[in-house]
């Protein structure tokens, strides 16, 4: 194959889905968390713009990462356009809603006298957080899984921030739209079975993990 080697893209593939899944779960967890054991003022207005943001066209999520990351944006200053940050804050933005919106809907199938159980014992802060992420472990898992699934196979917004810059932020998706849009299927077919490899063994290792944990 001619231009970038195949496991370079692979690699830098791995790395800025890896870092953005790594955001997303650090941030999404906890506020799911959050969203799913507590009532507060404006709780149902959050939870509805998770739910929009779990919808929401991966390409949309480009185009607002793009205008705020512009030279003439509010973050232009920045420098980012056209960098593996770019993708990586893309791709935060398309799997946050996933992981909050999962995290939410593990904390709610719990039966209500779990919560209530929390509350009379008082627990609170890191202790209630620590019994709740044992009780949705599985939810959580199944979190995890969608978030890596959106952002592995997303390619508008990743092409649309990063450009598809040779050696610097093509990643696979791309590459295979790419190669697609030249004609040289080749190319695409030998990226888009790397892509399945990794998305594969990737959940085959969290299901195992999974199913390790149910037994």
């Amino acid at each position: 194959m001619t231009g970038e080697p195949v496991a370079a893209i692979a690699l830098r593939t791995l790395a800025v889905s890896g870092a953005a899944l790594a955001l997303a779960v650090a941030i999404g967890v906890p506020a799911g968390l959050a969203l799913g054991h507590r009532r507060f003022p404006g709780r149902r207005l959050l939870v509805a713009t998770v739910n929009a943001g779990m919808g929401l066209p991966p390409v949309v999520v480009g185009l607002l990462v793009a205008l705020l990351l512009w030279r003439s944006g509010p973050f232009g200053a920045l420098g980012w356009m056209y960098t593996t940050q770019a993708m990586v804050l893309a791709q935060v933005a398309i799997a946050l809603p996933l992981v909050v919106g999962i995290t939410l809907a593990a904390v709610g199938a719990l039966a209500e006298d779990f919560h209530l159980q929390l509350r009379a014992l008082g627990l609170r802060g890191p202790r209630a957080a620590w019994l709740l992420v044992r009780e949705t472990r599985h939810g959580l898992l199944a979190a995890v899984i969608a978030a890596l699934g959106g952002i592995l196979s997303e390619v508008g917004a990743v092409t649309m921030v990063g450009g598809n810059l040779e050696g610097e932020t093509r990643v696979l998706t791309s590459g295979i739209l790419m190669y697609t849009q030249m004609g040289r299927f080749g190319e695409a077919l030998a990226l888009a079975a790397v892509l399945l490899g990794l998305t594969f063994v990737l959940a085959g290792a969290l299901t195992a993990v999974q199913q390790a944990r149910r037994r």
